[in-house]
């Protein structure tokens, strides 16, 4: 009995083991994409109109990459990355 028990615990140990690092591979590979409660509810001129600062910080706390290029720029890659396309 006492040869069951320390194979049970070293397959436990095993498992426990496998689980951390099956756990800290997947932190090297996490993004920094933030799932949100829910999307903006800003329309294509809200967007076309927003401020280059209120834009960043939108990006910013969605976890979405930092875009380079002028407001008009970012203001696209807002309306592309929120905005449903109408069918």
């Amino acid at each position: 009995m006492q040869a069951k028990k320390s194979v049970r615990q070293r397959n436990d140990s095993n498992a426990h083991d496998e689980t951390k690092e099956s756990s800290m591979a997947r932190k090297d590979q996490e993004s920094s994409f933030h799932m949100p409660l829910h999307y903006p509810r800003y329309t294509r001129l809200d967007y076309e109109a927003m401020a280059e600062w209120k834009l960043d910080c939108l990006f910013q706390e969605y976890g979405l990459p930092a875009v380079a290029g002028d407001v008009n720029c970012k203001s696209e890659f807002a309306i592309g990355a929120f905005l449903w396309p109408i069918k």
